[in-house]
């Protein structure tokens, strides 16, 4: 009977492999488990109704927590301007009085994508690409905006899609990049490195849910003392944007469906419930005054969205140029640098990716993707070791990531140390969600071979 062994115990910093488990149990621990999540009626707290929810509040935050830092993380961290940052949280905190769920953990991101986009965790944690700030023209939108996230939040919009099995991503896989054959011979990395960084956790609303966040978002923008016009605002500079068909906000409208009855609806409330707010402030002076600095990037952000449009139609050498572009304008712009290193890492380039990587991890040492990049390119490369270091300290910045394990499991058998790296590709196969995969049938190959598995 094949076995694999499982049981871990420590002795002093060391992991031992103890007991066997059967194949079958290795399937049963590698496939997705949603047991947690507990089944009963709710109270919607915005209708007052019953709702079948699968999910407690203790659950959506939990989720949150577990898995927002891996999406920000993919989409290239928190912006380091604080002063930004702090502006986003005081718009986003203005509202936070007049919302159905105020006892939520809310928090609110500016994140370095350059994607057009912004999205919600259940727990609270909201987040804004610098793509779509570039989009804004005043305080009232990005309430506005950030509004519509609240109102996906406080309808329980996330938790509802989990109930019904259609959210994204509800479990842990973040920053999945196929290894390159080069360096990992499990396969081609052009599957897709371009497509990470956009909607790896995102759920993906109903028509419904985005009418329903619409109204909710108009009433708390308004509520806070912004004028309407600030809402159909937003909703006329998505419209514009939906019928563009840009891939640049692809991922908003796969995630939030845009229609023009949307925008209607904003102009029927503005002129209706809200006709009031007409005498409220816009703030467009203070918008402008605090994305000054953001502004000045807008080339190098447009140039990189086009890297990113190339990327995605396997343009390689056109995403080159403009990720060159694109760094001539903004040399020390850590996405630019992430994104150059991965299209050298497509083309099989690894000095040059890991030359940009390398730069991306000095500009921005907290953030994990620049070392897993590096890694990456250390493994195509056959840089076993500088990539273990890598992979080590993206471990600690962002721990849980289970592909982690298993790049650390190969770097250690590739330097032919045995014992070390079947711990590692055993940690993995307790972490993955999935039950076969080309990771998984890797490691347990690897295990089999040196008697861990019989």
């Amino acid at each position: 009977m094949n076995c694999l062994t499982r049981n871990l115990k420590k002795n002093h910093n060391s992991t031992y492999l103890t007991r066997p488990i059967s194949k079958r149990e290795f399937l049963k621990y590698s496939a997705i488990s949603l047991s947690g999540l507990l089944t009963g009626c709710a109270i919607d707290p915005v209708s007052g109704k019953k709702q079948l929810m699968l999910m407690s509040r203790e659950q959506e935050i939990a989720i949150d927590r577990q898995q927002s830092p891996f999406q920000f993380s993919s989409d290239y961290g928190v912006i380091k301007d604080l002063r930004l940052n702090e502006y986003i949280s005081t718009v986003g905190k203005k509202m936070l009085p007049r919302v159905h769920r105020p006892d939520m953990a809310y928090n609110f991101q500016c994140v370095n994508a350059t994607y057009i986009n912004a999205y919600a965790f259940p727990g609270g944690s909201i987040a804004a690409t610098r793509g779509i700030l570039l989009e804004l023209k005043n305080e009232a939108e990005l309430a506005s905006l950030l509004g519509h996230e609240l109102g996906h939040v406080n309808a329980r919009h996330s938790a509802e899609q989990a109930s019904k099995g259609t959210i994204s991503g509800l479990l842990v896989g973040g920053l999945s990049i196929l290894a390159t054959g080069q360096g990992a011979g499990l396969g081609d990395l052009t599957q897709k490195l371009g497509a990470l960084g956009q909607g790896l956790f995102l759920s993906k609303y109903s028509r419904d849910n985005e009418r329903e966040a619409d109204a909710l978002g108009h009433r708390y923008m308004t509520g806070a003392g912004y004028n309407s016009k600030g809402f159909v605002g937003l909703m006329n500079m998505l419209n514009s944007l939906n019928k563009a068909h840009g891939s640049s906000a692809q991922m908003l409208f796969a995630t939030h469906p845009m229609s023009s009855e949307r925008l209607e609806a904003a102009l029927n409330r503005d002129i209706s419930q809200y006709a009031s707010t007409r005498a409220y402030p816009l703030y467009r002076d203070r918008y402008m005054d605090y994305t000054a600095g953001l502004r000045k990037q807008k080339e190098a952000i447009k140039l990189m969205q086009q890297g990113e449009k190339h990327l995605g139609k396997e343009e390689y050498d056109k995403a080159e140029s403009a990720f060159k572009s694109a760094l001539k304008k903004a040399d020390q712009d850590y996405t630019a640098h992430v994104l150059m290193a991965k299209c050298m890492l497509i083309m099989k380039k690894s000095d040059q990716a890991i030359s940009h990587a390398s730069k991306a991890k000095q500009l921005y040492p907290q953030e994990s993707q620049g070392y897993y990049i590096s890694g990456l390119a250390s493994l195509a490369g056959k840089k076993f070791t500088r990539a273990h270091k890598d992979f080590e300290y993206c471990d600690r910045l962002l721990p849980g990531n289970p592909q982690i394990s298993f790049y650390l499991g190969y770097c250690l058998d590739k330097s032919h140390q045995q014992k070390p790296a079947a711990d590692r590709y055993m940690a993995y196969l307790k972490k993955i969600n999935y039950a076969s995969n080309k990771y998984s049938q890797y490691a347990y190959k690897r295990l089999k071979a040196w008697g861990y598995a019989k």
